[in-house]
């Protein structure tokens, strides 16, 4: 007997396959329906005993399938629910009640097959991500390019990637410049483009012509690598929320048969018992659920939020508390350059221009964050000579016949009293300072600091509102910085100078309250989203530690694609508790029904059809958008509010221009600071005021109709207003100053007041819109 046994298992194990082919349900649900219509026009034709037999034919070839699944599921642990259809099948043949039996068997595969058409379409995205990933690279060498396997590709390599092609690992762009597809990774349909040495990340699509690409990764270590091994784990076998319709299954079950058995002893008629067990069959339970909750996943996967199972996602439904790293989380996880400060017989451009001319071959951050500023400008560059970058000190070189230093400089006691003021602006900032010298004087420095992400604050007010009681920020940061972070976005807590083995004691004290989120993007972050119930990596940037460490991965660089995802979830566990609770309640009155006499086993049957139908259309709402989550924007808005924003960053010369004359009037006012006032003036009359105005008439009214009407932007328009009244101060100060032969000291207090004033209000205006406006669009 012992030889035969591998056998037999081997035997089981191919029946639990075949009946798990996807080629099955189509199959099954095609023969059932046969077998009913021909039952049905030999019925109509008279002959009644050729009905019998195909519907009995139909019954039996749904009843093989039934008990592979009955055997699948006990296989993985399940309570084997099908057992009710085998056992409703097997009664319909013993009772010969031939047409319940062919309608159940055509019930049966017509919800199998639902299901599956369900999953293909819900995980039809995580699909697509499996198959967009390259196999291959072209690799140059000299003239010479050859096509190899991408585990061949080293760091370092020189790739060539043809129009419409994948980028294979990530790197740098060695050509003039690229334009990229993103929309696989982010979920947004604009092409961007990528100067040369810009980092490109793999899995982006080439939108235009051929270019080369340095290669910074291995296929393993690339972005997209790390997406498709995530992607690959994805699924909802898992789901909490299916173990709860197993769990609702395994009273039911029982349930079912004791209101059967009871049906049958006190009528003394099988017939009633079988009715029972027709109406009982659990479909809608085991159905609906999960096809709910790989609809959510699909939803998710669609908004650049990769999910590693569905219990991430439902677990993501239930957390209360949310925890934040601060850097490349709430912050853009880079530094930007926040101010520029001219010293005596220099302008904040020519700041600019001397300090990215020089550091424009330097590999460090702060000096990348330089040269962004002067693209953003479009402030034409200087090839610099006989450059020298010193560790810890900054770079020397010779720029357009001059000797310019960026970087640290020792002041020393006799410094300015603008040195001062940046000095203490640095400090109260929490921002880094980067000194310009020209010809070893002092002639202006950079104020700059990580910014704050615009969509951070919108992202958390939207995660509140979906049912998150507790935000905290967890931060290897120093206290004042990340004290300074929390405040603006009205966190509950803030733990600042943690190492990853604080990060971690943190997290797990915090799950002992309720469920919890971590969120954040570095390598030092990984243990904590670990640790936590629910971990989510910022992916975009983020480290390959991080995202494998995480349950759920941003693929964009968005964090209010966290709310989303919150929402998202909510809604697909909300969904899938509906349809797995309301198909039990319907079936419940069907076999009450039944029990009494009411419902015979063909009409049970249909009855049965149509639960099945109904509960797994709903479950498939969770596919459906939900508009409130997100406004909709028009397209002339999405335009819009992308033209306005990048307006912003080109104002920003404007608004230090407005701020330099300030302070220009605060140390020794005279033709000097006189000149930069009416630099100003210019400025504001040409560049500044004419975006607000564009704002006021084409983006206010654009962007009413998804805000709720005209009164949701009534606040911006009073600050353009308070920005022309006093930009118009400031015009009749200079028209007095011109008619008196220069500034007069009595002048000199509500001139300096009104140019403070236009820098804070300008600057609060920009923060707003671009918090409550800018980022609605994706």
């Amino acid at each position: 007997m012992n030889d035969h046994r591998p056998t037999r298992t081997a035997r089981l194990r191919r029946l639990a396959t075949a009946v798990g082919s996807p080629r099955l349900e189509p199959v099954l649900l095609a023969v059932t329906a046969a077998a009913l219509v021909a039952g049905g026009i030999a019925w109509l034709t008279g002959a009644a005993e050729l009905a019998d037999l195909f519907w009995a034919l139909g019954t039996l070839s749904a009843v093989i399938p039934a008990l592979g699944w009955v055997l699948s599921a006990l296989r993985h642990g399940h309570a084997g629910v099908d057992l009710i259809a085998v056992l409703a099948l097997g009664g319909t043949l013993a009772v010969r009640e031939y047409l319940a039996g062919a309608l159940i068997a055509l019930m049966l595969a017509t919800g199998r097959t639902l299901e599956a058409a369900a999953q293909r379409r819900a995980s039809h995205d995580l699909r697509a991500l499996l198959e967009h990933a390259p196999r291959s690279a072209r690799r140059r060498a000299g003239t010479e390019v050859t096509t190899v396997p991408l585990a061949e590709v080293a760091v370092g390599d020189l790739l060539v990637v043809g129009p419409g092609e994948v980028v294979p690992v990530d790197g740098r762009v060695e050509s003039a410049a690229a334009v990229l597809d993103e929309s696989v990774l982010t979920g947004e349909p604009l092409q961007v483009e990528r100067s040369r040495d810009e980092t490109v990340r793999s899995g982006v699509v080439n939108a235009a012509g051929a270019f080369e690409l340095r290669a910074t990764a291995t296929e393993r270590d690339s972005t997209y690598a790390g997406i498709v091994r995530l992607a690959q784990q994805a699924g909802a076998e898992s789901a909490p929320v299916v173990r709860l319709a197993d769990r609702y299954a395994a009273w039911f079950l029982p349930l079912s048969l004791a209101v059967a058995g009871l049906a049958w002893l006190l009528s003394g008629s099988a017939v009633r018992a079988v009715a029972v067990l027709v109406v009982a069959t659990p479909c809608p339970l085991l159905l609906a659920a999960p096809v709910a909750v790989v609809s959510g996943l699909s939803r998710a996967s669609r908004l650049g939020v990769v999910v590693r199972d569905g219990g991430a996602l439902e677990n993501l439904g239930r957390a209360r508390t949310l925890l934040l790293d601060k850097t490349g989380t709430l912050t853009r996880g880079r530094p930007r350059v926040l101010d520029v400060t001219a010293g005596p017989g220099f302008t904040p451009t020519d700041v600019v221009r001397l300090a990215a001319s020089l550091d424009q071959y330097s590999p460090h951050v702060l000096a990348r964050a330089i040269v962004d500023i002067a693209r953003e400008r479009n402030v034409a560059l200087s090839v610099p000579s006989d450059v020298v970058e010193e560790p810890g000190r900054g770079a020397d070189g010779t720029v357009e016949g001059h000797r310019v230093h960026i970087g640290r400089v020792d002041l020393g006691e006799d410094r300015p009293g603008w040195a001062k003021t940046v000095e203490n602006r640095a400090l109260l900032d929490g921002a880094a300072v980067a000194w310009l010298t020209v010809d070893g004087r002092l002639a202006g420095a950079l104020l700059l600091r990580d910014p704050l992400r615009s969509d951070a604050p919108r992202t958390l007010r939207h995660l509140r509102a979906a049912g998150i009681e507790r935000l905290l920020m967890l931060t290897g940061d120093r206290s004042a910085p990340a004290h300074e972070v929390a405040a603006v976005l009205g966190l509950d807590d803030v733990r600042a100078e943690l190492t990853p083995a604080d990060k971690v004691a943190a997290v797990r004290a915090e799950r002992e309250r309720a469920v919890t989120v971590m969120v954040g993007d570095g390598v030092n972050d990984a243990p904590a989203l670990a640790a936590a119930d629910i971990g989510v990596a910022m992916g975009a940037r983020g480290s390959t530690a991080s995202s494998e460490a995480a349950d759920i991965v941003l693929t964009t660089d968005r964090v209010d694609r966290l709310a989303d995802a919150v929402t998202i979830a909510q809604r697909a566990r909300r969904i899938a508790v509906q349809s797995a609770l309301g198909g039990m309640l319907m079936s419940l009155a069907a076999m009450a029904a039944a029990a009494a006499g009411l419902l015979p086993p063909a009409v049970g049957a249909l009855l049965q059809e149509g639960i099945d139908v109904a509960v797994i259309l709903n479950a498939l709402r969770a596919l459906r958008v939900d508009r409130t989550a997100r406004p909709a924007l028009s397209p002339t808005a999405e335009a819009l509010i992308h033209r306005f924003a990048a307006e912003h960053d080109d104002l920003q010369d404007v608004l230090e221009a407005v701020r330099d004359a300030a302070d220009r009037l605060s140390g020794a006012p005279g033709p000097e600071s006189l000149a930069a006032v009416e630099e100003t003036r210019r400025l504001l009359d040409e560049r500044l005021l004419p975006h607000e105005h564009a704002e006021e008439h084409e983006l206010y009214p654009a962007l009413a109709p998804t805000l709720g009407g005209p009164e949701a932007t009534a606040t911006m328009s009073r600050a353009h207003t308070e920005i022309e009244r006093l930009s118009r101060r400031i015009t009749t100060h200079l028209e007095l100053a011109h008619a008196g032969g220069g500034l007069s000291p009595e002048q000199l207090d509500d001139l300096r007041s009104c140019l403070y004033g236009l820098n804070t209000v300008l600057r609060l205006h920009f923060t707003q819109e671009e918090e409550n406006y800018f980022s609605l669009a994706p």
